[in-house]
């Protein structure tokens, strides 16, 4: 049975559907199981092993460009693709009108979230199979229950294995245990104050751990050389494609960031992982890795570096 999975983004919905799809492979050994994803999130579900193709897709740039020559035919591209391979169903974890847009072009049978529990209702119409998951549940439980549904087995939602292992690294060692600091966000409010990363690079290498950062765009890279220059000893990986630093990411002993996409890479390595929800709320959407700690402000002082060490500590002391 070839199933077509549809989440075409954010990094960390992407991160979040990697359990259903490690499920699936375990309760059905007939599936071949392909993936239409954002194209900078294309080498992201390159580490999940049970992925055979991968279809990488522009939506963002597709509605800027809709009356484009080159938008048009990559979309008939796509359609064409889709429809040669033939699928036998097509599950749609995003439940959004974008995403239902894909599923009609594969012209197969599709299953996704019914009119009570999908995000956008009118994607619910084209599904020819659509299910009831509780909304009140985390997001990676939903995921997990939509394929279980759609493909006829009980997912254990008791156990946990997202399938992912890091890939290897590409940046020499660093000659010591290592820190990874993701203080870069996709929004200035989820940021957590630069003197405080400051701090906290200080009190790692009290500790014996050599602190990483990188950065994507300047003002995170202004972050990042502020930091190195107050801690000496912080090594700045330069911005580097998404399976490098997944590597560089996947051979620490701790990880620290904020909301971000990286920070639930890190957490479904199953790695010590401390997330800062600074002005969001992990509820629906936090990291559940088995070593994976959020923290939230208390009080008017925001999450105070105290609190971060000591989160540090206690999730490198849980076992994997």
């Amino acid at each position: 049975m070839r199933v077509l999975v549809v989440k075409t983004s954010s990094m960390g919905d992407v991160i979040h559907t990697f359990p259903a799809v490690t499920d699936a492979l375990r309760a059905r050994s007939d599936l071949t199981i392909d993936w239409c994803v954002e194209a900078p999130f294309a080498e992201l579900v390159s580490l999940h092993p049970g992925v055979s193709t991968i279809h990488p897709v522009s939506l963002r740039g597709w509605r800027k460009a809709l009356l484009s020559r080159e938008t048009w035919r990559a979309v008939g591209s796509l359609s064409r693709a889709l429809k040669a391979a033939k699928y036998d169903l097509v599950i749609d974890v995003q439940g959004l009108m974008k995403s239902a847009f894909l599923v009609t072009l594969a012209k197969a049978p599709a299953a996704g979230f019914d009119r009570t529990s999908v995000r956008e209702l009118p994607a619910s119409l084209v599904y020819s199979h659509a299910y009831p998951v509780p909304r009140d549940l985390h997001a990676i439980s939903r995921a997990r229950l939509l394929f279980g549904k759609a493909l006829g087995y009980e997912p254990d939602l008791s156990r946990l294995d997202n399938g992912i292992v890091p890939p290897p690294p590409v940046f020499p060692e660093r000659g010591g245990p290592t820190a990874f600091l993701l203080h870069g966000t996709s929004r200035k409010t989820k940021m957590w104050p630069v003197a405080r990363w400051i701090e906290t690079a200080g009190a790692l290498v009290e500790r014996g751990l050599v602190p990483v950062t990188t950065w994507s765009g300047p003002a995170e890279r202004q972050t990042a050389e502020t930091i190195a220059a107050a801690v000496p000893a912080t090594v700045v990986v330069p911005k580097s494609p998404l399976l490098a630093i997944a590597g560089e990411i996947g051979r620490a002993s701790l990880v620290i960031g904020a909301d971000t996409g990286l920070m639930h890479l890190a957490s479904a390595f199953s790695l010590p992982t401390v997330a800062l929800f600074v002005a969001t709320k992990p509820g629906l959407t936090g990291p559940i890795g088995p070593r994976s700690i959020a923290l939230v402000p208390e009080g008017g002082d925001g999450i105070p570096v105290g609190r971060v060490v000591a989160a540090a500590a206690e999730a490198m002391s849980k076992n994997a």
